[in-house]
């Protein structure tokens, strides 16, 4: 049988690729985004599609009593998640992952939905384990210029677990580690896009700090899988998704400069401001309460994204 699905977020990175996986399925989503950092071209060619629904607005200030519809399921995707956009973006951050998430709780709860926060790795922030499990509460600055993002993401789980807890709704909170593929943006900040905007364009790869900082890169198809299996799972608590295979940056770096096949160098600059040293999901609970691991290597994901750039 055909499911609603509401999606903010939806013409976002991770958002569209969610939109296409329903509409595939023959399910009815509804999309809303104001393109604050997404993009319009994510969703083109789904405008057409019957059973695809677009409401372009800020989350924010949106009239939750125009949403009227039924849904199986709220999935709350919308918000900077770059540290480009979210240090751009500073107050309008923090209030779509306060105020937008209030609101998307409120329309699930209306229908009895089931509801999925999109929530983040940046919640453990700099980790002083290495391998972080859901259990571990992180080392976030709260005052510090990533804390937008960091301390949002922290507050929409405290709200969702309100919700849960009070008036009983079916909540999901995913943590997500680093996830790239096709249409992330080239200018947004994160590291991959980074190396294959200068790759593209014969420049020195960029690395902030030594390069030794370790990061764990799951492509998005697997992302997709695993955030399916959370929404089928009778399971209330964060869970992980992410790879946790480990690199450095300088490893990144070598693996680009090898698909590419040239030497671009790199150019080392000034460490971004509390940029954790590592990051490495243990994904134990995601095996045994989704039967979900990633399945697609660094080296393919990357060959699969660089494609996509260069058709």
């Amino acid at each position: 049988m055909n499911k609603k699905i509401l999606i903010s977020g939806g013409a976002g990175f991770i958002g569209s690729h969610l939109c296409d996986f329903f509409i595939n399925n023959g399910d009815i989503v509804w999309c809303i985004d104001n393109f604050i950092t997404s993009n319009k071209k994510n969703i083109e060619h789904l405008l057409k599609d019957k059973n695809f629904i677009f409401i372009e607005e800020d989350i924010t200030t949106i009239n939750e009593d125009k949403i009227d519809e039924k849904f199986d399921y709220v999935l709350h995707f919308a918000s900077p998640a770059s540290p480009i956009d979210y240090l751009k973006y500073p107050i309008e951050t923090l209030k779509v992952n306060s105020i937008g998430t209030e609101k998307m709780l409120n329309i699930a709860l209306k229908s009895n939905s089931t509801f999925l926060f999109s929530s983040t790795s940046e919640v453990y922030g700099d980790p002083l384990v290495s391998t972080q499990d859901e259990q571990y509460w992180g080392n976030v600055n709260p005052i510090g210029v990533r804390s937008v993002y960091d301390e949002g993401k922290r507050f929409g789980e405290a709200l969702i677990m309100a919700y849960h807890r009070k008036f009983k709704l079916n909540t999901k909170i995913i943590r997500i580690f680093n996830t790239y593929g096709p249409r992330m943006r080239l200018n947004d900040g994160r590291v991959i896009p980074n190396f294959i905007y200068n790759a593209l364009n014969n420049k020195p790869l960029p690395i902030y700090g030594d390069g030794k900082q370790t990061r764990s890169f799951c492509y998005i198809d697997d992302l997709i899988e695993g955030i399916v299996k959370v929404l089928e799972v009778d399971y209330n608590l964060p869970i992980n998704l992410g790879n946790p295979e480990e690199f450095t940056i300088i490893e990144l770096a070598e693996k680009i400069e090898k698909i590419f096949g040239k030497k671009l160098g790199t150019q080392y600059k000034e460490p971004m401001p509390d940029d954790p040293k590592k990051r490495k999901p243990d994904i134990n609970l995601a095996k045994k309460l989704l039967n979900w691991e990633p399945k697609i290597s660094l080296e393919e994901g990357l060959k699969k994204t660089i494609e996509y750039y260069i058709i």
